[in-house]
């Protein structure tokens, strides 16, 4: 970029007033819905603390939003009419799985193509395809469809396909070194996607959804703070979160028993999260709650931030934290899945009280 953009509540108010002073430069992403918008969109403003907002479209579907249809951020006037004619025609049907092999059927020439998209719109046509599979996944999830159909349609009909883009993401297995430790990676499928899971022989580092945007960055900071490289593998702290996530997931137990390794938080963070983790299942705090049980109401921010750099996704719960309001906010790993969960884990807390009635 070539100018720095304001900070978020000075866009928040561009965003009331619909002004033009951003327009391509800024976009506003709403929590709630997951739609991203240009600033002087018509459609409703949505509450301060449901906005995000990123310097490029890219950043906005990288991090699971959709266009909105009213204010149209995917189209630009004076556009090379390869963008709009193929933009049109993704529009006409989100969920289709283009490859190149599409786009030299109808006539087009894929470099051609790809160079067109990188320069109007900062990624290529087959990524924002993509994308948009999995925002009408999200969208079929939210809604009540089954997992299975919702992965089916995002294009994940097999697993071979994310190992193939897992094993690009941790590279090659690295050398030994004597002053380099090896950390080891694997994935395994949920009804909420693929999770990676990093770990050592007797502690988990990482557990994250495959599609947060954070992860490469969150891969890159661990190997930096543990001093390790990370490699493909299983180790026995892997095989038994997976089975203890089949346990949660089958709704037979939201107890997690595998040593974490939490060294990369601070002391406030690491306290966070211990609070987190003493939410019961089925239950929610607000942020502030956790604020105040920390002896400390004016943290809130800080208690936000501690939740956003929870690297342990489900076993330490950054999903029960919702708004003040009550609303579901945001989440890393998509508020699809957030919502998910806490429906998944509301009907778990019910089976439990319907069995201590029967009892």
């Amino acid at each position: 970029m070539l100018f720095d953009l304001p900070n978020d509540d000075a866009l928040y108010d561009a965003l009331i007033a619909r002004s033009a002073a951003y327009e391509g430069r800024a976009y506003v992403c709403v929590k709630t819905t997951g739609i991203f918008c240009r600033l002087t969109s018509p459609a409703r403003k949505p509450k301060r603390e449901n906005t995000l907002f990123y310097d490029s479209i890219s950043t906005c579907m990288q991090s699971g939003f959709r266009p909105c249809q009213r204010c149209r951020p995917l189209e630009e006037a004076g556009r090379e009419p390869i963008v709009d004619q193929l933009l049109s025609a993704l529009d006409g049907d989100p969920a289709a799985r283009w490859t190149e092999d599409d786009l030299i059927a109808q006539g087009y020439d894929p470099s051609t193509v790809r160079r067109a998209f990188k320069r109007s719109l900062g990624m290529t046509f087959l990524d924002i395809a993509r994308y948009r599979r999995l925002g009408e996944a999200a969208k079929q999830l939210a809604n009540g469809a089954r997992v299975i159909d919702a992965q089916i349609e995002a294009g994940y009909e097999s697993g071979s396909g994310f190992r193939a883009a897992f094993q690009r993401s941790i590279g090659k297995a690295p050398a030994m070194s004597q002053n380099r430790n090896l950390l080891f990676a694997d994935w395994f499928e949920t009804p909420l996607g693929p999770m990676v899971a990093v770990a050592d022989q007797t502690h988990l580092h990482l557990l994250e959804f495959h599609d947060r945007k954070a992860l490469p960055a969150e891969l890159e900071k661990l190997q930096r703070k543990t001093r390790s490289s990370v490699a493909a593998g299983r180790t026995p702290a892997i095989d038994q979160i997976e089975a203890e996530l089949t346990a949660y997931f089958a709704g037979k137990s939201a107890i997690f028993g595998t040593p974490l390794a939490l060294g990369f938080g601070t002391s406030f963070e690491r306290e966070v999260w211990s609070k987190l983790v003493d939410i019961p299942v089925g239950e929610t705090r607000a942020y502030g709650d956790i604020a105040r049980g920390m002896n400390n109401p004016q943290t809130v921010r800080a208690v936000g931030r501690a939740n956003g750099a929870n690297q342990m996704a489900i076993i330490i719960p950054c999903h029960r934290l919702i708004g003040a309001d009550g609303s579901v906010t945001g989440y890393g790993g998509g508020l699809w899945r957030k919502q998910w969960l806490l429906r998944h884990e509301n009907e778990m807390k019910t089976r439990a009280l319907s069995m201590e009635e029967i009892q």
